[in-house]
Protein backbone atom coordinates (compact mmCIF):
# COMPACT_ATOMS: atom_id res chain seq x y z
CA UNK A 1 0.00 0.00 0.00
CA UNK A 2 2.69 2.72 0.32
CA UNK A 3 4.29 1.82 -2.41
CA UNK A 4 1.13 2.66 -4.52
CA UNK A 5 0.39 5.91 -2.44
CA UNK A 6 4.25 7.48 -2.99
CA UNK A 7 3.60 6.45 -6.90
CA UNK A 8 0.07 8.65 -6.57
CA UNK A 9 1.45 11.41 -4.32
CA UNK A 10 4.65 11.91 -7.20
CA UNK A 11 1.90 11.95 -9.95
CA UNK A 12 0.00 14.33 -8.37
CA UNK A 13 2.94 15.81 -8.07
CA UNK A 14 4.14 15.95 -11.35
CA UNK A 15 0.19 16.53 -12.76
CA UNK A 16 0.55 20.12 -10.31
CA UNK A 17 3.92 21.75 -11.69
CA UNK A 18 2.87 20.24 -15.32
CA UNK A 19 1.37 23.52 -15.91
CA UNK A 20 3.25 25.74 -14.92
CA UNK A 21 6.24 24.67 -16.61
CA UNK A 22 3.63 24.70 -20.10
CA UNK A 23 2.72 28.62 -18.65
CA UNK A 24 6.19 29.43 -18.62
CA UNK A 25 7.27 28.21 -22.03
CA UNK A 26 4.20 29.60 -23.27
CA UNK A 27 5.02 32.73 -21.61
CA UNK A 28 8.82 32.58 -23.47
CA UNK A 29 7.58 32.25 -26.78
CA UNK A 30 5.46 35.05 -26.37
CA UNK A 31 8.64 36.99 -25.50
CA UNK A 32 10.65 35.83 -28.16
CA UNK A 33 7.51 36.00 -30.91
CA UNK A 34 7.62 39.87 -29.84
CA UNK A 35 11.64 40.88 -30.22
CA UNK A 36 11.67 39.81 -34.30
CA UNK A 37 13.19 41.90 -36.67
CA UNK A 38 9.25 42.85 -37.87
CA UNK A 39 8.55 44.44 -34.56
CA UNK A 40 7.21 47.41 -34.26
CA UNK A 41 8.03 49.83 -30.45
CA UNK A 42 6.40 52.97 -31.10
CA UNK A 43 8.64 54.65 -28.48
CA UNK A 44 11.03 53.90 -30.74
CA UNK A 45 10.39 55.87 -33.65
CA UNK A 46 12.25 58.61 -34.84
CA UNK A 47 11.64 61.32 -37.47
CA UNK A 48 14.04 61.69 -40.10
CA UNK A 49 13.74 64.58 -43.28
CA UNK A 50 15.79 63.87 -46.44
CA UNK A 51 15.43 64.35 -50.13
CA UNK A 52 14.13 61.04 -52.49
CA UNK A 53 16.72 59.31 -54.36
CA UNK A 54 14.87 56.70 -55.70
CA UNK A 55 11.29 55.59 -55.30
CA UNK A 56 10.28 51.78 -56.03
CA UNK A 57 7.40 50.20 -56.75
CA UNK A 58 9.28 46.94 -56.43
CA UNK A 59 12.13 45.74 -54.08
CA UNK A 60 15.43 45.28 -55.62
CA UNK A 61 17.50 42.05 -54.82
CA UNK A 62 18.41 41.42 -51.32
CA UNK A 63 15.52 44.35 -50.46
CA UNK A 64 12.83 42.73 -47.89
CA UNK A 65 9.33 42.50 -49.78
CA UNK A 66 7.33 45.65 -50.60
CA UNK A 67 7.79 49.28 -51.99
CA UNK A 68 10.80 51.21 -51.10
CA UNK A 69 11.99 55.14 -51.00
CA UNK A 70 15.74 55.59 -50.82
CA UNK A 71 16.30 59.16 -49.36
CA UNK A 72 20.01 61.10 -48.85
CA UNK A 73 20.04 62.43 -45.10
CA UNK A 74 22.41 64.06 -43.24
CA UNK A 75 23.26 60.83 -41.26
CA UNK A 76 23.67 58.81 -44.59
CA UNK A 77 21.57 57.18 -47.11
CA UNK A 78 17.98 55.50 -45.68
CA UNK A 79 15.99 52.76 -46.91
CA UNK A 80 12.34 53.35 -45.92
CA UNK A 81 9.93 50.41 -46.53
CA UNK A 82 6.68 51.50 -47.62
CA UNK A 83 4.97 47.96 -47.40
CA UNK A 84 2.59 46.23 -49.51
CA UNK A 85 0.90 48.87 -49.64
CA UNK A 86 2.96 52.42 -49.51
CA UNK A 87 2.50 53.40 -53.70
CA UNK A 88 -1.06 51.36 -54.21
CA UNK A 89 -4.64 52.54 -54.53
CA UNK A 90 -6.24 55.76 -53.61
CA UNK A 91 -4.33 58.02 -51.28
CA UNK A 92 -1.00 56.41 -51.76
CA UNK A 93 2.65 58.17 -51.03
CA UNK A 94 2.98 60.33 -54.23
CA UNK A 95 6.30 61.42 -54.11
CA UNK A 96 9.45 62.26 -56.85
CA UNK A 97 13.07 61.69 -56.99
CA UNK A 98 14.29 65.17 -55.91
CA UNK A 99 11.47 65.70 -53.58
CA UNK A 100 12.01 67.20 -49.58
CA UNK A 101 10.10 64.41 -47.27
CA UNK A 102 9.85 63.93 -43.68
CA UNK A 103 9.36 60.14 -42.47
CA UNK A 104 8.31 58.44 -39.21
CA UNK A 105 9.15 55.20 -38.11
CA UNK A 106 11.63 52.83 -36.81
CA UNK A 107 14.89 51.64 -37.84
CA UNK A 108 15.33 47.35 -37.54
CA UNK A 109 18.28 45.24 -38.77
CA UNK A 110 16.52 42.93 -41.59
CA UNK A 111 18.62 40.39 -43.56
CA UNK A 112 21.40 41.73 -41.75
CA UNK A 113 20.60 45.19 -43.55
CA UNK A 114 19.46 48.34 -41.81
CA UNK A 115 15.68 49.40 -42.91
CA UNK A 116 13.68 52.26 -41.75
CA UNK A 117 9.58 50.90 -41.64
CA UNK A 118 7.96 54.24 -42.36
CA UNK A 119 4.56 54.86 -40.05
CA UNK A 120 4.07 57.88 -41.83
CA UNK A 121 5.49 60.12 -44.59
CA UNK A 122 5.19 64.09 -44.99
CA UNK A 123 5.62 64.99 -48.51
CA UNK A 124 4.21 68.56 -49.84
CA UNK A 125 2.09 69.65 -46.95
CA UNK A 126 -0.17 66.26 -46.94
CA UNK A 127 0.84 63.13 -44.77
CA UNK A 128 0.23 59.71 -45.58
CA UNK A 129 -0.23 56.69 -42.76
CA UNK A 130 1.66 53.58 -44.04
CA UNK A 131 1.82 51.56 -40.75
CA UNK A 132 -0.42 52.17 -37.80
CA UNK A 133 0.92 52.27 -33.84
CA UNK A 134 1.30 48.65 -33.86
CA UNK A 135 3.45 48.56 -36.85
CA UNK A 136 0.76 46.87 -39.41
CA UNK A 137 0.65 48.27 -42.94
CA UNK A 138 -2.68 50.67 -43.59
CA UNK A 139 -4.08 48.63 -47.46
CA UNK A 140 -5.53 50.99 -49.64
CA UNK A 141 -8.99 50.39 -48.32
CA UNK A 142 -8.41 51.41 -44.89
CA UNK A 143 -7.10 54.61 -46.02
CA UNK A 144 -10.18 55.24 -48.50
CA UNK A 145 -12.32 54.65 -45.45
CA UNK A 146 -10.80 56.77 -42.96
CA UNK A 147 -10.54 59.69 -46.02
CA UNK A 148 -14.57 59.41 -46.27
CA UNK A 149 -14.69 59.65 -42.48
CA UNK A 150 -12.61 62.65 -42.17
CA UNK A 151 -14.22 64.55 -45.07
CA UNK A 152 -17.97 63.51 -43.21
CA UNK A 153 -16.86 64.97 -40.20
CA UNK A 154 -15.37 68.25 -41.88
CA UNK A 155 -18.78 68.66 -43.13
Amino acid sequence: MKPLFAGLCVLALLFLISPLQLVQAQTAAVETRTAGPFSYDVTQEVTLNGTVSSVLAKPAPGMIWGSHLLLATPFGPVDASLGRFGLLGKDAVSVAAGQQIEVTGVMKTIKDKQVFLARTVKAGGQVYTIRNEHGVPVPPQARERASRKTAGEAL
